[in-house]
C-alpha cells in the first residue's frame, strides 16, 4: 500500500477497507472459503509508517518501494500517491508482475493512462481503478431505479457537487494545498471529471462530448505552513456532457460554493415517466402520476410545498463502505478471476474526459470524445 499516510489512503483504503476486511476474517470467495489480507505500508517517512503500523498492529512497512516490489510475498500493488508520482510507480509494479489497484486519475495525461493500460494488458496482469462513487447508497438506489425502467426515457441529468474550502488564512483549509497548484497535479477538473466519467457511463451512457468552463475563483490561498501562495489550478468547473442516446448531463463542480442542498453531491435525473434526486445516501422520486402542475405567476407568492411532492426511496438493503466493497470485488478478481470492469482502460477514459474538459475550457469549444474500448491505438477508436 503506497501512499497510505495520505488522507484517502489512510481513512478509506487502510482503515475502512483493508483493516476492516482483515477484522472480518478476509474476503469471502465463491466456494465459501476466505482469503485473508496482509498489508505492507510503503512511503517516504519511516517514522510516520512506524507510527501507523504500531497503531493498527501491522507487521510490515518500508521506505523501499523497489524492494517491496521485488519480494514475491506481496502480490498486489496499491497506489494512493499524488497523481504526478503515480504513473512511474505503476510502471515499476507492472514490470514486477504485480496485480495493481489504484486511485484515479491513473496518470496526468490520456496518452500515459492509455500506455499504462497497454503495458498491463501486454504483461497479463490484473488491474483495477477506484470507482467509489458507484457504490454510494444513493447511487445504488438510483441504479436500481434505472434498471427497473422507472424513468421511461431518460432525458437529462443535473449534478451539483462541492462545498466551501477555506482559503487557509483565518481557518485552515480542509483540502491539501497541492489541490490548487497546477504544477503539482491539482485542479477540480483533474480530480472530479474522472469520477463523472465513470458515473455517467455506467449509469446513463458513454460520454460523447464535453463543453466545460474552468475557473480559479480564489487566486491566492495559504498552505499548511502558513505561507501564502498563488492558486494556479481551477477550483470550479461548469460542464455540459452529451451522452449516447441523447441524454444531456450538466454538472457543476466547485470548492468555492456554500452548500444549500441535502448532501454534498446531488444528481437530479429527469425522464418521461418520472424523476429522481440522488445524493451520497438518500434518493427521492417523483413519478409522472404524482407530478404537480405549476403555473408561473410572478405576481403572487407560491405557497405550494414542492419538497413535499417527493417520495423517499427505502434502503431495502445493507450498503457497506464503497471503498471496502470494491476492494473485496478486486480481491475476488485476483483470487478467482471474478469480473472486474473497472480496469486501467476505464481509468484512461476518465483521464481523457478530464483532458478534454481542460481543452474545452481553454479553447471555448465543445470537444468530441472517441470511444475508448481498446488499447490497440493511440486514439482508442
Amino acid at each position: 500500500m503506497n501512499g497510505v499516510s495520505g488522507r484517502m489512503g489512510y481513512r478509506q483504503h487502510l482503515v475502512r477497507s483493508i483493516l476492516a476486511i482483515r477484522e472480518q476474517g478476509g474476503v469471502l470467495l465463491s466456494d465459501g472459503s476466505r482469503v485473508q489480507l496482509e498489508p505492507i505500508l510503503v512511503g517516504r517517512n519511516e517514522a510516520k509508517l512506524a507510527e501507523l503500523a504500531a497503531k493498527h498492529n501491522i507487521e510490515h512497512y518500508t521506505t523501499d518501494l523497489d524492494a517491496a516490489l521485488a519480494d514475491p510475498r506481496w502480490q498486489i500493488y496499491a497506489d494512493f500517491l499524488v497523481t504526478k508520482a503515480r504513473a512511474v510507480a505503476i510502471k515499476k509494479a507492472i514490470a514486477a508482475g504485480k496485480a495493481i489497484y489504484t486511485e484515479k486519475p491513473t496518470a496526468e495525461s490520456y496518452e500515459e493512462a492509455l500506455e499504462l493500460a497497454r503495458l498491463a494488458e501486454e504483461a497479463g496482469i490484473k488491474n483495477g481503478v477506484v470507482h467509489d462513487k458507484l457504490y454510494l447508497p444513493g447511487l445504488q438506489k438510483l441504479k436500481r431505479l434505472i434498471d427497473s425502467g422507472f424513468f421511461g426515457q431518460i432525458l437529462s441529468v443535473r449534478g451539483e457537487f462541492g462545498y466551501w474550502v477555506f482559503e487557509g488564512d483565518w481557518q485552515p483549509a480542509q483540502r491539501p494545498s497541492w489541490n490548487y497548484k497546477n504544477e503539482e497535479g491539482g485542479g477540480i477538473i483533474v480530480d472530479m471529471f474522472p469520477h463523472w466519467n465513470y458515473v455517467l457511463e455506467n449509469l446513463f451512457g458513454r460520454v460523447e462530448s464535453v463543453y466545460a468552463k474552468a475557473s480559479t475563483h480564489i487566486p491566492n490561498r495559504v498552505d499548511e505552513q502558513g505561507n501564502r501562495y498563488d492558486a494556479t489550478a481551477d477550483d470550479a468547473a461548469y460542464a455540459i456532457f452529451e451522452l449516447e442516446g441523447g441524454v444531456v448531463a450538466q454538472l457543476n463542480s466547485s470548492w468555492t460554493v456554500r452548500v444549500n442542498r441535502d448532501e454534498l453531491v446531488e444528481f437530479q435525473v429527469d425522464g418521461t415517466h418520472g424523476s429522481a434526486v440522488a445524493g451520497l445516501f438518500g434518493c427521492k422520486i417523483q413519478p409522472r402520476n404524482a407530478t404537480p402542475k405549476p403555473v408561473w405567476n410572478p405576481d403572487l407568492a407560491d405557497a405550494h410545498d414542492y419538497d413535499g411532492d417527493w417520495i423517499e426511496v427505502p434502503t431495502n438493503d445493507v450498503f457497506e463502505n464503497g471503498f471496502k466493497t470494491q476492494w473485496e470485488e478486486f480481491i475476488r478478481h485476483v483470487a478467482e478471476d471474478a469480473p472486474n470492469p473497472y480496469d486501467f482502460l476505464a481509468g484512461a477514459r476518465g483521464v481523457l474526459l478530464a483532458e478534454s474538459g481542460l481543452e474545452s475550457s481553454r479553447s471555448g469549444r465543445r470537444i468530441d470524445l472517441p470511444a475508448v474500448t481498446s488499447t490497440a491505438s493511440t486514439n482508442g477508436e
